[in-house]
């Protein structure tokens, strides 16, 4: 079961470098561009592996918390705290960047 986990991730982190690379090309003109930009360089360099796949989950994938929670099984508490730390670990980073 643990190998399964590993190649969802595995599929999902393929489908995380698609979907950033997508819309980093995207045209920069709006401030709304250069800020979802930053946003998504600092998910993918600055938090873990679980908080980026969570956090990309919830905003860019419209998954909610029971929904996260089954596909990567673990508990809604589990996903909570781990949203909730990598949203705190964003605003710091972001704090200084914007």
């Amino acid at each position: 079961m643990l190998m399964n986990n590993r190649i969802a991730r595995d599929f999902f982190q393929g489908d995380f470098d698609e979907e950033f690379r997508r819309i980093l090309e995207k045209d920069i003109a709006s401030p709304q561009s250069k800020i979802k930009k930053i946003m998504l360089k600092a998910i993918k360099n600055e938090l873990t592996a679980r908080q980026s796949e969570i956090i990309m989950l919830y905003y860019f994938k419209g998954m909610n918390i029971s929904e996260i929670s089954e596909k990567l099984g673990i508990t809604h508490s589990a996903v909570s705290i781990t949203m909730r730390r990598a949203r705190n670990r964003l605003f710091r980073i972001l704090k200084y960047t914007l």
